[in-house]
């Protein structure tokens, strides 16, 4: 009996992909529409830990914005919900697959459609990846400057969706302030265009920004008109070897009251620094407690990290480290590009955090961690966009372990409970998705819910789009 029941569902579910199915193909090309079990399965989640994801009825990579409003049509009027993904590597569960949705990946739509010098932009497809578009403005002596950890892989519409961050933006900022303009595909199929080409302009309702961070929850971005920088000299790095946390968040602090500009201000914890040395012998000595690095890529970067490098010592610095050239100072950034890797390697598995807090309180949190990681019994390291107060402390734990795994979703949960009890909040980059909605609700109030939710109405009226994430 329990056998029938669980074929009959399989039925039902056919019977309901098959009209679907049929419909799509009539707008799209054969090769656009995967229904394989097995290959759908692959596009079911991003890399969040601990964030549910279902199968999709089907997965539907399209090359055009007509077959994107093709889809979105169909989508409404059989009321099948749409998943908008981009290279799913989103740390927030924000691309992960419902029961029965469409996945709609945006990655075959991936032309830069225009780079313009005179007007400092690019306008380029949801699917073109960060690091293509870097390249390809760099060749006209502009610069695309927000750069996540993944960004050779992940896509300019994935950024969009999560309004990810990255290492230089303490200075040059986050993928908010570089997106002009969007064409938006609607959830009934209707194109919208919000923003605008030009350097200036405030005509009505800053839609783009709205748009901006919501995790394709409101429509699925198709074109961004992306504001570019003149391409800035190559940039030097100092590190810095401190003997308590303490004291190289004094330093931050010192170097941010002094009124510098580093290109990329980062801060390494004990636990990572340790990881670092166990995987890669980088050979930093044990007794580094924290490991600050800085750079400047002005015109006279050596005068900068000279004066940055005072600021260090006066805050309690062992070492000071100032690099001489570029390939020195790419090599002083590899203990931090291998950090993550270097803490997944602990246990076999990390659930990477994103809290982020006033940059004088940088100290507090990292103790607090300190404290959290002794309570649960768990190697917690703790990497940090230190310019921005911006921190991913990660949570190494065995996921065959079941008590291991729930001890580190709870320090997890204790984590951003911190951040937000030192002004900060629960995320600077990552997004919210699955991973932290019911912490966005502690976060913004219920006022703000409700008109979030409100918002949410307006552009989404049947619901059908990424449900289930955000709140």
């Amino acid at each position: 009996m329990i056998m029938s029941r669980i074929e009959a569902r399989r039925d039902e579910d056919t019977v309901a992909a098959g009209p679907l199915v049929d419909r799509l193909l009539g707008g799209l090309p054969p090769e656009a529409v995967l229904t394989d079990p097995d290959v759908t399965a692959s596009y079911a989640n991003d890399m969040a830990s601990f964030c549910p994801a279902g199968s999709p009825a089907v997965v539907v990579l399209p090359r055009t914005v007509e077959q994107v409003q093709h889809v979105m049509r169909t989508a409404t009027e059989l009321r099948v919900p749409v998943v908008p993904q981009g290279a799913r590597t989103g740390l927030s569960g924000a691309a992960n697959a419902t029961d029965g949705c469409i996945v709609l990946s945006l990655t075959r739509m991936d032309a830069i459609l225009e780079i313009s010098p005179v007007d400092r932009i690019a306008v380029v497809e949801p699917g073109v990846v960060n690091a293509a578009l870097s390249r390809a403005v760099g060749e006209h002596g502009l610069y695309y400057p927000p750069d996540p950890s993944s960004w050779e892989t992940c896509t300019i519409g994935g950024n969009i969706g999560t309004a990810s961050g990255g290492l230089c933006c303490v200075k040059y900022g986050v993928t908010a302030e570089y997106v002009l303009g969007l064409d938006v595909v609607l959830a009934d199929g209707r194109l919208m265009s919000t923003g605008r080409r030009t350097a200036k302009g405030v005509a009505g309702y800053d839609l783009t920004r709205l748009f901006v961070g919501s995790e394709g929850s409101l429509g699925v971005v198709v074109r961004a008109v992306l504001a570019l920088r003149p391409k800035p000299p190559g940039q030097l790095v100092l590190a810095a070897e401190f003997a308590s946390s303490a004291a190289a968040c004094d330093a931050v602090c010192r170097i941010m009251a002094g009124g510098h500009v580093p290109s990329l201000l980062e801060l390494m914890d004990r636990t990572t620094v340790k990881a670092v040395n166990d995987m890669a012998r980088m050979g930093l000595p044990e007794s580094t407690e924290a490991l600050l690095l800085a750079a400047f890529d002005t015109t006279d970067p050596a005068a900068d990290l000279a004066a940055v490098g005072a600021l260090c010592e006066a805050a309690g610095a062992t070492q000071v480290v100032p690099a001489e050239d570029a390939a020195e100072s790419e090599l002083l950034l590899q203990a931090r590009r291998m950090s993550l890797v270097a803490l997944e390697a602990v246990k076999g598995t990390t659930m990477i955090d994103d809290v982020c807090v006033p940059r004088s309180r940088l100290g507090q949190l990292i103790e607090g961690v300190e404290r959290i990681s002794e309570k649960y019994r768990l190697t917690i390291g703790v990497v940090a966009h230190a310019g921005d107060g911006n921190t991913h402390p990660t949570v190494c734990f065995d996921a065959a372990d079941p008590e291991e795994s729930r001890r580190a979703r709870e320090s997890f949960d204790e984590i951003m409970a911190l951040g937000l009890e030192l002004g900060g909040t629960i995320t600077g980059e990552h997004g919210v998705g699955v991973l932290k909605k019911e912490w966005l609700a502690r976060e913004i109030g219920p006022v703000g819910l409700e008109m979030q939710r409100a918002v949410k109405q307006v552009f989404d009226p049947l619901g059908i789009l990424n449900p289930g994430k955000l709140f």
